[in-house]
């Protein structure tokens, strides 16, 4: 009896204390998780200059080097066309030029009086209730931007987390990966399989999924500015961001895109774009992401759709990865479970 209350009292404590913990990480959680992730994905390029560089650190500072370069100098550029686009659109959203633009156009117009005789109401009035509805988009917009750069210290007190977390993951990942799987009531082969797992799914996110869509946004953002759209690197980031949707992809934007140019007319670039859309934009996914993932994910294509978006939904935008790897570890660890139970591979 002394022995269960030691070990009740053992387990109250440890579970006490690994909260305590969490709470105390919470604030760093995410610059933590993509430093492990860039960890995972650079760790081949780690491990390649620690062949001619025999000194740990210098390897790890070496391969950090190349992720910051890679990193800041792209996203920063991005990063601030897209805000100033962002910020063009709720301008003129706020001013209501959108809206007087749209039914400007002669097919909108027919529409538009259709709308008039089922609401029945005034021109006037409905054009003052649409300006006001897009004005405050507008503002909530201009808002939101604004308090997004106010935030840029925080920004950049969590990338410099993240850089000197993954400095350390680099150099003695090794011995992290030991440590943990000490701790892990598993044999030597139910371990293995647990690392292989998300080693698989991060490299089926990272390189299948990411690599695929930043492809896909880029070319769509070039193709779409070459034909006379405005703002190209909304359009490229829309692209990118719908790519991770299971059966819609890059084609939910390029496609009502190349509808709005045979609406208006432009029959051959409505042509071009689809053309370009088809057998550029979309077979990057369907060509790229089979040769680079394999049949590395076994996990159904509706599965990793919900967790996807389950996983932006709790932790932003690492749940692009941390979604199906939750995932894909609940089904792993089931599976341990359940051949322990039928005593098929038992614990050693």
């Amino acid at each position: 009896m002394n022995k269960k209350f030691y070990l009740i009292g053992l387990g109250l404590i440890t579970l006490t204390l690994g909260y305590l913990t969490y709470l105390l990480l919470l604030p760093f959680l995410a610059p933590i998780t993509w430093a492990v992730v860039l960890s995972l994905v650079f760790y081949p390029m780690y491990l390649l200059i620690k062949r001619y560089v025999r000194n740990e650190s210098l390897a790890s500072s070496i391969t950090l080097l190349v992720i910051i370069a890679m990193i800041v100098g792209p996203f920063s550029y991005i990063t601030f066309m897209l805000i100033d686009e962002i910020r063009s659109i709720a301008i003129r959203l706020q001013d209501g030029n959108l809206f007087k633009e749209l039914i400007e156009h002669p097919r909108a117009y027919q529409i538009f009086n259709k709308v008039l005789s089922i609401q029945q109401i005034s021109a006037e009035e409905f054009e003052r209730r649409v300006i006001d509805s897009l004005s405050g988009l507008g503002m909530t917009i201009i808002a939101g931007l604004t308090k997004n750069i106010g935030n840029v210290l925080s920004l950049i007190v969590d990338f410099v987390i993240m850089i000197f977390a993954t400095f350390f993951l680099l150099r003695d990942g090794a011995i992290f990966v030991k440590e943990i799987e000490g701790f892990m009531p598993f044999s030597e082969e139910q371990k293995r399989r647990l690392g292989a797992q998300i080693r698989d799914v991060v490299v089926s996110t990272v390189y299948g999924g990411i690599i695929v869509a930043l492809l896909q946004g880029l070319i769509t953002g070039i193709t779409l500015s070459l034909l006379g759209f405005k703002s190209p690197v909304l359009w490229g980031t829309a692209t990118a961001v719908v790519s991770f949707v299971p059966l819609v992809g890059a084609s939910g934007v390029w496609g009502p895109a190349a509808i709005y140019l045979f609406i208006e007319g432009a029959i051959a670039k409505g042509i071009i774009l689809v053309i370009a859309g088809i057998f550029v934009i979309s077979m990057i996914d369907n060509i790229l992401k089979p040769i680079i993932i394999g049949s590395r994910t076994k996990l159904p294509v509706v599965v990793i759709f919900f967790s996807v978006l389950g996983g932006l939904s709790v932790f932003g935008l690492i749940g692009l990865i941390a979604g199906p790897l939750v995932i894909a570890l609940f089904f792993s660890v089931i599976q341990i479970v359940r051949d322990i139970a039928l005593a098929k591979e038992p614990p050693k």
